[in-house]
């Protein structure tokens, strides 16, 4: 009953105010930044957060296949909102890298090669660019039984978001494995075998 009246209300809000209210935490960010709130180091700060928003949305939409399965919760309508708002996040978070810590367009392919969590970032980047040029009706009919097996590089995308997160740590920390264990989890319950293994249980 209460999952039946949580998918009730759910369809009730429109799939636009998500493209409106995912959005609002990297403005205030960004406001942060410009008016000295982000500390010592803004331009750090602003790009850990930028990056920490992307891999937070990256998670959620991984969610929400696993959550359909084992609740019968559906936010199936939301996944195309939540995966462009997070690229937009990623893109952010590139260009901020981009334009205000490097300064320089020709330094990107030598801090690519010489900082290997950067390599890892720009894969995973790169890995999301075909995922939200294809997020549309147009290249899901153009595109055919082609179309989930390309969107099936969002897995491998969250992932190595994931590993960004743990190659830039500096030292032990709790929080970027707990990101990763929950990739890796979703990402596991999203499969047949797993979803047959907990319905025998």
């Amino acid at each position: 009953m209460i999952v039946q009246a949580l998918n009730v209300g759910f369809r009730k809000v429109p799939v636009w105010a998500l493209y409106i209210a995912l959005p609002v935490p990297g403005i205030v960010t960004f406001y942060l930044g410009l008016t000295g709130g982000l500390g010592a180091e803004p331009i750090t700060m602003l790009e850990q957060e930028l990056g920490g928003f992307t891999l937070k949305l990256l998670i959620l939409g991984l969610s929400i296949t696993p959550v359909l399965r084992f609740t019968g919760l559906n936010l199936l309508r939301f996944r195309r909102a939540i995966g462009v708002v997070a690229f937009t996040y990623v893109t952010a978070h590139f260009l901020t890298w981009l334009i205000l810590d490097l300064h320089n367009v020709n330094e990107i392919l030598v801090d690519i090669k010489k900082r290997p969590y950067v390599t890892v970032g720009f894969l995973s980047f790169l890995l999301l660019v075909p995922l939200v040029l294809t997020s549309n009706n147009w290249s899901v009919r153009r595109l055919g039984s082609f179309w989930p097996k390309l969107h099936s590089l969002v897995y491998m995308a969250a992932i190595l978001g994931g590993l960004h997160y743990i190659m830039l740590t500096k030292g032990f920390q709790l929080e970027p494995l707990i990101y990763m264990t929950v990739i890796i989890s979703f990402i596991a319950a999203r499969t047949p075998k797993w979803y047959r293994i907990w319905l025998r249980k």
